[in-house]
């Protein structure tokens, strides 16, 4: 294993006094007890992120985080080692992350995102390579979300926020004090935040130190750019001549943004500023555009129904010379994930949910031909190519975090270059994960995941948890989660069971889109069939399963614990749909609401809209009679807080074991440190105390 060697750089700790107000999250000294994998080795593992290949195919570059519960937060810093993965080495020692991070001036500089101390907002930096000389670059009132630099370095796309919604003092300048919203309008609420700003794209020229002549791209217009809450720099695509730029965005404001996934790909002239929709007429999300190293193409992700968040996302590429636009994926009944050129513009890489994976593939621009560079029982997380014979990449499992990889495309032949959590995977005893083929109620056959106890004594019995997923149209591929993590879950005695259940990518698109409209249908009867399945192994306590999920999952545990017969002996619902007619009118994402619940439930001679709000949970409360754990995050504005407290006071009603976890300051995910150790804490509490015989 390779050693990690550290920078000396004015930018590390003492660089600056202010930030020393923030302890510095460095990697911690953690030792497991015996070889227990258990909530602290979770919190101890680094995260690998955003691998970068320096300009002359040498270096690369990427960041390392760590999260501490002792300080409640997490820090990423940048590291840098050679292409062979050999000497990494720590570029940053900071008590604020650095993120966004890339090379230019050849691979002699690195342009980076960073706050300079916990009230500072984050603007972008420049240092040498070797982490030394730091110098800020951007002055931004707002601070900067990201970054995008020309591929000639004279222009940069910063992204920042202008002002969206009218305030109280907008209308009546004597309340200035005042904290009332006024509004008129839908999409006032977004995810997790009251949209009063939404972000806009700035161009600006760059002499490598200091920029110029800052436009608003957007100037006056009141649409985002990038989308809220995923977009980020891979909505804008400079061209290879830097001359021209690509920018994403659903220019659409209020109840018709609420109603609408159709974004486009708009061409900005830089030098006269003219603008150009590239995808005028097509009607779903239109994203990640990418220009071919040749200039002759536009390639980009393109969902083709409008309010359909989860359709087929397809590979398209348009021919700037002629206009012509083609669906690579067209014959291919998998949904692309992320894309990037080969150097020689002949294909397109690109990662999909295949199988219960997540490979690596490439298509052929001319004849269309989907090809597989990498699988196995992993998940790749990232295509960035070196050249025409490597690609570098992130790969993980449900057993391991992400790590730097390089793949041979020619041969498939993989190559871990990073090394950061392999001394502590060491240490621990990891589950095994098995896969199994259940017969669903249909005749079908469904890939579920099944993860054993670690050292597992298959001659004695073990307690189960049924893995409910959310989305609903998230994959159950092998991904590795630093909230539900399955791996921790089987490593405290319990068998997991994950199925991919309908509603799930990776299957092909009949079954992705079977679960829309048909909430409480069939992919809840594809949990049980996995149940019963496997709780006929010899080493399953039939007696003693749990069944526990977030958001979709959320609603799947509500569901379940109106039907189940007997087959579960306590739930678990974080972030769920609990009460369905609610739903539709206190959630934002309004296509979301219309597409999968088939529209409102006054529509009463709508079939699609009258079963699904028939088969809310709260309906069958009156069936309940197993212990459940409630828990939410009070700035959850997709699924509100009232939905779990709902379900709460109706199992304390109905007399039934129940408690509940809220956490004020956390939206669908529970990400502060701290938060997240408790929620964990109590997830295992709650389950060691209904499904262990002797617990």
């Amino acid at each position: 294993m390779a050693s990690i060697s550290m920078g000396v750089s004015a930018h590390e700790a003492g660089a600056n006094d202010e930030a020393q107000a923030l302890p510095i999250v460095e990697k911690p000294d953690y030792k497991p007890e015996g070889r227990q994998y258990g909530i602290d080795a979770l919190f101890a593992f680094g995260r690998v992120t955003d691998p970068q290949v320096s300009p002359d195919g040498k270096k690369i570059l990427y960041g390392v985080s760590y999260e501490s519960v002792e300080h409640n937060r997490s820090n990423r810093d940048l590291y840098v080692m050679n292409i062979d993965g050999s000497n990494p080495t720590r570029l940053t020692r900071t008590a604020t992350s650095e993120n966004n991070a890339v090379w230019i001036d050849g691979g002699a500089r690195i342009v980076f995102m960073w706050a300079k101390d916990k009230d500072a907002k984050p603007q972008m930096w420049v240092m040498n390579a070797d982490g030394s000389n730091p110098r800020q670059v951007s002055d931004i009132e707002k601070g900067i979300e990201g970054f995008v630099i020309s591929p000639d370095g004279k222009k940069v796309v910063l992204i920042s926020t202008v002002k969206y919604a009218r305030t109280a003092a907008d209308v009546y300048p004597d309340l200035a004090e005042s904290t009332g919203r006024i509004i008129d309008d839908l999409m006032y609420k977004h995810w997790d935040e009251w949209v009063t700003e939404i972000p806009h794209p700035f161009i600006a020229d760059f002499d490598g130190q200091t920029l110029s002549n800052i436009k608003d791209i957007l100037g006056d217009e009141p649409f985002e750019a990038p989308m809220r809450p995923w977009g980020g720099v891979e909505s804008f695509a400079f061209s290879p001549d830097s001359q021209k730029l690509i920018y994403v965005s659903r220019k659409k404001t209020g109840i018709d943004y609420t109603l609408s996934t159709n974004s486009d790909l708009y061409l900005y002239d830089i030098a006269t500023g003219e603008t150009e929709n590239l995808t005028e007429g097509m009607e779903g999300y239109d994203t990640c555009p990418a220009f071919s190293p040749d200039g002759k193409y536009v390639a980009w992700l393109s969902m083709e129904h409008d309010g359909y968040e989860s359709d087929k996302n397809r590979i398209f590429i348009h021919e700037l010379a002629t206009g012509k636009k083609t669906d690579l994926t067209e014959d291919w009944d998998y949904a692309a994930d992320a894309i990037a050129w080969a150097p020689d513009s002949k294909s397109v890489l690109f990662l999909a949910p295949y199988q219960g994976g997540i490979p690596i593939f490439s298509v052929n621009i001319k004849n269309r031909k989907v090809t597989t560079v990498a699988e196995g029982e992993c998940d790749y997380a990232a295509v960035v190519p070196v050249d025409n014979k490597t690609v570098l990449t992130l790969r993980h499992s449900m057993l391991y975090p992400n790590e730097i990889c390089a793949v041979n495309i020619k041969d498939g032949q993989v190559t871990q270059l990073s090394h950061v959590n392999d001394e502590l995977l060491a240490s621990v005893d990891m589950p095994t994960v098995e896969k199994h083929w259940v017969t669903t109620t249909d005749g079908k056959q469904m890939l579920t995941w099944v993860l054993l106890p670690p050292n597992i004594d298959r001659t004695k019995q073990y307690p189960a948890l049924l893995y409910c997923q959310g989305g609903p149209q998230s994959p159950v591929s092998q991904f590795w989660s630093y909230r539900w993590n399955l791996a921790l879950m089987a490593a405290q005695g319990y068998v997991v069971i994950a199925p991919n259940r309908r509603g799930l990518p990776g299957f092909g698109t009949e079954w992705n889109a079977q679960i829309s409209g048909d909430y409480g249908g069939q992919n809840m009867q594809d949990y049980l069939s996995a149940v019963d399945q496997i709780k006929q192994e010899p080493y399953v306590d039939s007696k003693h399963i749990g069944a526990l999920g977030a958001s979709y999952g959320g609603f799947s545990v509500y569901w379940l614990a109106g039907h189940h017969e007997g087959r579960f002996a306590c739930f678990v619902a974080h972030a769920g749909i609990f009460n369905t007619e609610a739903q539709y009118l206190e959630t934002e994402e309004m296509w979301f609401a219309n597409w999968d619940l088939g529209g409102p439930y006054w529509e009463t001679n709508n079939p699609v809209a009258k079963r699904s709000f028939e088969n809310s949970p709260h309906r069958f409360v009156d069936k309940w009679d197993t212990p459940i754990l409630v828990t939410h995050g009070e700035y959850d504005f997709r699924i509100l807080a009232s939905q779990g407290m709902m379900a709460f006071n109706a199992a304390k009603l109905r007399g039934i074991p129940a408690e509940m976890l809220i956490f004020p300051d956390e939206n669908h995910w529970i990400l502060k440190p701290q938060n997240s150790a408790l929620w964990l804490r109590v997830l295992f509490r709650w389950t060691d105390k209904w499904l262990k015989v002797n617990g």
